[in-house]
């Protein structure tokens, strides 16, 4: 019994022949998109990862995961997102809150500036929308923080609207099949197969389908995302401005104001160091100076 769940769970493997055979043959016609459909479906009917954004439609629960999750690992998000929505459960809490007690919630997932960002679209939706999420890319654009791979997101997840999302673990999936041979590719060579391809009866499912391929695929396959024109390495966070970033902001979270000595005899790095990061800061509108103290702005 267990040998033929795993032959079911692993049949995705037969499809996968089957459609890189008809796209070699004749090329990606209506035929050849049902085989890629039903490839990705059916990894993701046994393989899908269960997570807790996926089991909403709220708008801004979506938006708050799809800013969490740029640039960060889905575990490090599982780990703060059920407790920001539930100190900041709406766009009017959010709005209303301290910078301060956004990023005390915020801890630990790094790149802070989002916080922020995500602070400032609330306060722009609470007063420009009326506390409701717009529906379109070219509204949610407007936003802070928000670029085209999110405002997409935002817009299949929230609403389950067809519209072209491409973010890192999509964009593998075509650069594997469809560039094999290929280097350097371009997001706008991608796009039109997106588009081509995507289940337009449900394009939520689709996208969270390909998004669990496409993780499934780098673990494989040695990241194929590394074909992409766009791929830049990130680099290490030890030692990085992030890192020290990071502690400052720490610190005035838990220390309502302090002075510059104060903060260069807390943060293990020259002087100098430390007074370009804080200037940096002030000016991203992090952090204030009054009366020769620091605090979150």
């Amino acid at each position: 019994m267990k040998q033929k769940q795993k032959h079911s769970s692993e049949g995705w493997h037969i499809v996968k022949k089957h459609f890189e055979n008809a796209l070699r043959r004749r090329g990606l016609l209506p035929n050849t998109i049902s085989l890629f459909q039903e490839m990705v479906y059916h990894y993701y009917r046994h393989h899908g990862r269960d997570l807790p954004w996926r089991r909403t439609d709220n708008p801004y629960y979506i938006l708050v995961s799809e800013i969490m999750l740029q640039q960060t690992q889905v575990d490090r998000v599982l780990s703060k997102y059920g407790i920001f929505i539930e100190r900041f459960p709406d766009f009017y809490c959010l709005a209303q809150a301290s910078l301060r007690e956004v990023l005390q919630v915020w801890q630990g997932l790094g790149y802070n500036r989002r916080a922020l960002a995500l602070k400032k679209t609330a306060q722009l939706v609470v007063k420009q929308f009326d506390g409701g999420l717009p529906a379109n890319v070219d509204d949610l654009l407007h936003l802070p923080g928000v670029g085209k791979a999110t405002a997409s997101a935002v817009v299949a997840f929230a609403f389950n609207r067809p519209v072209a999302l491409l973010e890192t673990n999509i964009r593998t999936v075509f650069l594997y099949f469809f560039f094999k041979r290929r280097q350097n590719v371009a997001d706008a060579e991608l796009l039109p197969l997106v588009e081509k391809t995507l289940d337009r009866t449900n394009p939520r499912t689709w996208y969270h389908a390909l998004m669990d391929f496409g993780v499934m695929l780098k673990k494989r396959y040695q990241n194929p995302g590394r074909k992409s024109a766009h791929y830049a390495r990130q680099s290490p966070f030890k030692g990085s401005d992030r890192q020290i970033r990071g502690k400052i902001l720490r610190v005035l979270t838990q220390k309502a104001r302090m002075s510059e000595l104060q903060l260069i005899a807390d943060i293990t790095t020259s002087p100098q160091r430390v007074r370009r990061i804080l200037r940096q800061l002030e000016k991203e509108h992090l952090i204030h100076k009054e009366d020769s103290r620091y605090s979150i702005a």
